[in-house]
Order: structure tokens, then C-alpha cells, then sequence
């Protein structure tokens, strides 16, 4: 492979290394999605994903599949299929079918369709009138903005209540779709029951200033992806095709109240789809109460959000760990709910300080026309230190009055007008872009990155490979070594090649190796960093 040293990069060098052998030859495919299951949880399918380069996606899974199973669902976009087994020895029947396809040509996984639940825990309805908008500032920064109706916040839950009094300004007049149901209303079937997502969307953006009932933290424009059933429960791929039709809405943020699964690589490919497409994920890190923060709050693509009560001591359920970035209140908020439950009550949860998190990110937007990427250092940069560990906090409590009134970029520094001083919003981000090829299965390219910043708040790879070839990417911090397909620190490995690794508060005692890897196919690339200070 020749060198393509690169004048612009500067001191921020790439630095072409011997390639490594790549993974076996693969073949690939995409189809449209196929509607019409049965709602909630899916125990009984497995998920399989596909690598791009050529065909069917179904064809290319079924000439695999037992005679007792059959093809149920397929994504195009996230390129997997369902495949789902008879209840009878499912479990058997999965575990050899994942042991075998997994060994196939142009196979990129196979994982179980796992069900993930909504982040909430009941409380007493007695606490009485709100708090959360108070204590993130949200009534502080409505001085300066209510919100934007043309930022969007999609709640992917259960169904919600649309025409609620208190959301129904708020709602696009086109809501939202039900993945549970296949169907264009994500209205709750059983609105006694399934309440959960109505109380979401009102802890972001119930209406404000409209004389009625409470207000969420500001009046962004809302969609429902109804992915979770009446009974709280949803499947994997149900909630990935939710984050998916989000993203093509056009959702700036993607609220995930939700979680209890382990990693998936269908829902990485998701909220990394989501990402690519300019969303910001946000979601509920847990309530086990314990220190293990859960998917798909844990994805280094998504922001995971802990729960503190109202004198911002960690609530005793809210899960904690490295991977928190923000916390927001969690305890007894009161917020929207069904009208045959009354209209209005407390519930606490994680599930209930992501969406006041997702409010605050959508406030902020109405302010400041800014990236996914911008917003979520911004949130951290303008998040109040309320004293808890950063495992328990991540950066802070959200502070809406802070994101909105603060510009982005501005380090807090004694002048930032100087080109000199470091904390120089001009001086925060440096981003610098490599192209290069792979010509089969078997190439590889490994880049080092010479980082720029003593202590970078992230570095941020994106990897933008051609359409009909599946190219990989894998990252090493600390280790100063190449990342290979089987030992690597990071990796992002959706059946195309638009990949994405973000590292927050990285290692960089070594230089950030990268491994673009050809899992098949051929064709240019380009490897972007961007690292922020």
C-alpha cells in the first residue's frame, strides 16, 4: 500500500501502517422492511445481520434457515432479517441456528431478538407540583426562548397520547408510527395500561405558557415511535426500526426511555445510523440501583442519563458508572399521562430524567443551530456539578439556562478573544480527513492519530466507505498497537461502511491507532477526526 502523507494534517498526523489481513469473503444484500407481527416481545426470533455487497437480504438468510423456522422481518437500511423458531426447543433450536449461520459467508451476526423494557417505577401520586423544569433552569433560560417548533424530539416508547390537552400543540400533525402494531397510529392500545410514553413526551415537552396543566422543559415539536407494547415490553428489532424511521423523520433528538438488554449489534447499528443522520440518542442509564449502566443507555454513541431526586442526591434505583454523561431529575415527576388515568401524575425513573435531558437538548437547538456532536459536548459543558461522583453525574445535572444563554465552544476562559489562550472556543475542535482504498476482503489500512490537545474532551472517527462494499472500523487508545478484527478497544461494525466511534475523555499517553478493515468489497474511503478540547 503506498503512503499518503497528507501537508494539512500538520502535527496531526496520519500515519500510514502495514495493513492487516481482513476477514473472510462476504456476500451481502438489502431489502424493504416487512410489517405485520405480533406486538411486544419477540423471544422466539433471531436477528440476523448481513453485509452489504450484493443480493437479497432474506434470500441470503433463508437458504440457512431450518425448516421449522421461517423469515418474519427484514430492515433495509440496518440490513438484517428476524427469522423466528416455534416455541417448542426454541432455545436449542436458536443457540445451534446462531452457532451455524454466524460461520457463513457474508454473515455479519446473529444474535437473539432480545425485549427491552420502559425505565420507570411508580410512585405516590401526593409529591405535588413540579420541580424538574425548576431545578435544570428550564424556566430560567424561557426568558430568552419557549423553543422551536422546528426542532423535533422522537419518543420511541409506548404509544402516547397525541391529543392529550397538554401535548397536542406540541405533536406533529403526522405523530408518529407503531412498530408494534404496524400500523400509522402510535396511539396506546390500552391507554389504562400503556401511559408510559404519554409521560415522556410530557417530562420533555408538554406544552409551556398554554394555561394548562404542567410544562416539559420546552416547545419543541414531538413524533412517537411506538416500539414497546401495554405492557412495557418491546422487541430489539421493533425498537431498532423505531430509531431508524426517527432518524429519517428528521428527529434532532431520539429519546430512549428504555433498556435492560445486553449489547446488540442490530441496536448499535441503529443508534450509529441515527448518529450518522444527525440525531442525538439519549437514554435511560437503569434502575437496578447498581453500577452497570444499561443498554442502550451504555453505547458510545448514546447519552446515558442517571436520576437524581429533588434535593439532587442520586435516586436510590438510578443505575450509575463511567458511562454516564448527564443526570437530570428522576423522583416523583410529575408530568402527562393518558386521560383515562387521570391526565397527570408522578412517576420516577430513569425513564422520566432522559426525556427532561432530551427536553433540555431540544431547548437548547432552539438557540443555537449546532451538530449532534456540538450538542452533546455543549450539554456537558453548561451541566451544573451537583456535587455526586462522576460516575453517579457524568458531567453534571442538565442546566437548561446554561446550554441556551452560554454559546457553544466557549470554554470559560479569562479571554476569549485571545488567539492564544487555550480555552478559545476557536481553539476547541481540530478535524482533519485521510482518503485512501481497499481493493478486496483481504485489505486493511492502519492510521495513527497524533493527538492535539493535552487532555481532548473526545476524539470522534467516522469512517465514509462506498455503498456496495462492507468496510469496518476498529480503534486502540493507550496501547500505541494496531487494533486487529479479534483485539481492539472499539469497533464499529454495521453491514455497510458508514461507521462511526466516538471516545469520550480518551487515553492519549500513546497515539489513537484506527483499523479500516474491507469485510467485503472494494472502493475509496475517507477517515475523518475530529477531536475537541
Amino acid at each position: 500500500m503506498t503512503d499518503n502523507s497528507n501537508p494539512r494534517f500538520n502535527r496531526r498526523d496520519f500515519m500510514k501502517a502495514t495493513g492487516v489481513a481482513g476477514a473472510t469473503a462476504a456476500l451481502g444484500g438489502i431489502t424493504a422492511a416487512t410489517p405485520g407481527r405480533e406486538p411486544g416481545a419477540k423471544e422466539n426470533e433471531v436477528l440476523v445481520g448481513v453485509s452489504a455487497g450484493q443480493g437479497d437480504i432474506e434470500k441470503k438468510v433463508a437458504q440457512h434457515v431450518p425448516g421449522d423456522a421461517e423469515v418474519v422481518h427484514k430492515n433495509e437500511n440496518l440490513r438484517y432479517v428476524a427469522v423466528r423458531f416455534p416455541e417448542q426447543a426454541a432455545d436449542v433450536a436458536q443457540k445451534n441456528f446462531i452457532e451455524a449461520v454466524t460461520k457463513k459467508d457474508g454473515i455479519k451476526y446473529a444474535e437473539v431478538n432480545e425485549t427491552l423494557e420502559a425505565q420507570y417505577e411508580p410512585s405516590d401520586p401526593d409529591f405535588g407540583d413540579q420541580y424538574a423544569p425548576q431545578q435544570v433552569e428550564s424556566d430560567a433560560a424561557w426568558d430568552t426562548t419557549l423553543g422551536d417548533s422546528n426542532v423535533t424530539i422522537a419518543v420511541v416508547d409506548t404509544g402516547a397520547q397525541y391529543d392529550h390537552p397538554d401535548l397536542e400543540a406540541n405533536f406533529k400533525s403526522d405523530p408518529g408510527r407503531d412498530f408494534v402494531d404496524s400500523d400509522d397510529d402510535p396511539a396506546p392500545d390500552a391507554p389504562n395500561d400503556e401511559y408510559h410514553g404519554t409521560h415522556v413526551a410530557g417530562c420533555a415537552a408538554a406544552v409551556v405558557d398554554n394555561d394548562t396543566g404542567v410544562a416539559g422543559q420546552g416547545n419543541s415539536s414531538l413524533i412517537n415511535g411506538r416500539a414497546l407494547d401495554e405492557d412495557g415490553g418491546g422487541s430489539t428489532a421493533d425498537i431498532a426500526d423505531a430509531v431508524e424511521w426517527a432518524a429519517d423523520e428528521g428527529a434532532d433528538v431520539i429519546n430512549l426511555s428504555l433498556g435492560g438488554g445486553g449489547y446488540t449489534d442490530t441496536m448499535k447499528n441503529a443508534v450509529s445510523y441515527a448518529t450518522d443522520n444527525g440525531a442525538l440518542v439519549i437514554a435511560a442509564a437503569g434502575n437496578d440501583g447498581q453500577n452497570s449502566v444499561s443498554y442502550p443507555a451504555a453505547y458510545d454513541e448514546v447519552v446515558a442519563v442517571s436520576a437524581v431526586d429533588d434535593s439532587e442526591s442520586l435516586a436510590s434505583f438510578s443505575n450509575y458508572g463511567s458511562e454516564i454523561e448527564l443526570a437530570a431529575p428522576g423522583v416523583d415527576v410529575l408530568s402527562t399521562t393518558t386521560e383515562e388515568r387521570g391526565s397527570y401524575e408522578e412517576l420516577s425513573g430513569t425513564s422520566m430524567a432522559c426525556p427532561v435531558a432530551s427536553g433540555v437538548a431540544g431547548l437548547t437547538l432552539a438557540q443555537h443551530d449546532i451538530s449532534n456532536s456540538e450538542l452533546r459536548t455543549h450539554l456537558k459543558d453548561t451541566a451544573t456539578d451537583i456535587g455526586l461522583s462522576e460516575d453517579e453525574q457524568g458531567a453534571g445535572q442538565v442546566n437548561a439556562y446554561n446550554a441556551v444563554t452560554t454559546e457553544p465552544g466557549d470554554g470559560g476562559g479569562d479571554d476569549p478573544d485571545d488567539p492564544d489562550d487555550p480555552d478559545d472556543p476557536d481553539d476547541d475542535e481540530t478535524s482533519e480527513t485521510v482518503s485512501d482504498s481497499l481493493s478486496s476482503y483481504y485489505d486493511s489500512d492502519c492510521w495513527n492519530w497524533t493527538w492535539e490537545y493535552d487532555s481532548p474532551s473526545s476524539i470522534e472517527v467516522v469512517l465514509d466507505g462506498p455503498s456496495d462494499a462492507d468496510f469496518d472500523l476498529y480503534v486502540n487508545e493507550g496501547s500505541g498497537s494496531c487494533p486487529t478484527t479479534s483485539d481492539y478497544d472499539y469497533r464499529s461494525y454495521s453491514p455497510d461502511s458508514q461507521e462511526t466511534i466516538t471516545i469520550e475523555d480518551p487515553d492519549t499517553s500513546e497515539d489513537l491507532e484506527i483499523l479500516v478493515d474491507s469485510y467485503s468489497g472494494s472502493g475509496d474511503y475517507d477517515l475523518t477526526m475530529t477531536e475537541t478540547n
